[in-house]
């Protein structure tokens, strides 16, 4: 039976591996065992398949090496827009899945970190403080706004001497239910609370 998309990314190893591949990169899967050491050969190869049988990745490029074929694989280009698709139809439960799929990811890429030898989380300006910020409809898109720009134009760094890859993750979700004044009852339909996090740190 063929999985969604949804099925697809409901596992840390294989969203690890999608994140590993953002913002245009390419790679084979002995580099992507490089890029993730934690993760097992055998596993990171089956879950390469899946994610190329459920269209999520493809073929960029193959090449001879040792007499063997040796394949670059990149995300689809409908990976975009199929994310977006998602995101429109899952329900709670599904959102309630994604995220701690999301949060296992994103623990196995601090522990990858955290055993390289030279890791210095001070130095490198680890950080996963929470913050709480007050926030209208239009102060959220700005916010957002401005975040994506920023980001973005980073994204288009290239590596090069003097440059590490940093990992980025994002969470925004409203902290409690909004009141229209300090104190006041929470009410629906008002001004939300938001709660962002930002956790920045060293890819292995």
């Amino acid at each position: 039976m063929s999985m969604t998309v949804l099925d697809l990314l409901l596992h840390p190893v294989r969203l690890r591996i999608v994140n590993a591949l953002a913002a245009g990169r390419t790679s084979t899967t002995s580099q992507l065992c490089v890029r993730l050491p934690d993760i097992s050969q055998a596993t990171l190869y089956r879950h390469v398949g899946l994610l190329v049988s459920g269209g999520l990745l493809e073929v960029d490029g193959e090449r001879q090496v040792r007499g063997a074929v040796e394949k670059r694989y990149r995300l689809s280009r409908e990976h975009a827009q199929r994310s977006t698709a998602l995101a429109h139809s899952m329900s709670l439960e599904d959102h309630r899945h994604l995220f701690a799929a999301a949060m296992a990811a994103l623990i196995g890429e601090f522990n990858g970190y955290l055993a390289r030898g030279d890791a210095d989380p001070y130095a490198d300006s680890v950080g996963y403080r929470q913050l709480t910020v007050w926030l209208g409809k239009g102060e959220l898109a700005s916010l957002v706004r401005i975040l994506r720009v920023s980001v973005v134009k980073y994204m288009a760094n290239t590596a090069s001497r003097g440059r590490r890859p940093y990992l980025l993750s994002a969470i925004l979700f409203p902290s409690e239910q909004g009141s229209s004044r300090v104190g006041e009852r929470p009410l629906p339909q008002t001004r939300k609370r938001r709660t962002e996090r930002r956790t920045v740190g060293r890819k292995p």
